[in-house]
């Protein structure tokens, strides 16, 4: 059975917070008001799931959650490839582990 990305995300902000990092699940899209108005939530399309910074140094992570079937979508691409021009962390996690490696880089 594959994990939901849900179950996954929760597993890698225990792991995360574990590892002496403060992690935040950040909250995309648009949603309609009771009132028929859209709202969106201010965030650029595509940006990770989950970001953070490290205690011991501030470095900055962004972590993108997948299971073991989901793709990137081409704004998340998108932000990968601008995330990727500058000193912070980036990477697309399909498991706690996977999230722990991100962090550890650099």
């Amino acid at each position: 059975m594959v994990k939901s990305e849900h179950d996954i995300q929760n597993e890698i902000r225990v792991a995360v917070s574990a590892a002496d990092c403060t992690v935040f699940r950040t909250n995309t899209g648009t949603v309609i008001m009771p009132d028929g108005r859209p709202f969106s939530t201010g965030l650029p399309k595509g940006f990770p799931d989950l970001c953070g910074f490290r205690h011991h140094d501030g470095k900055m992570f962004f972590i993108e959650v997948k299971n073991q079937r989901g793709q990137l979508r081409p704004e998340q691409k998108k932000f990968a490839a601008f995330a990727q021009r500058y000193p912070v962390l980036y990477g697309v996690a399909r498991s706690a582990d996977d999230a722990l490696a991100i962090i550890s880089d650099g």
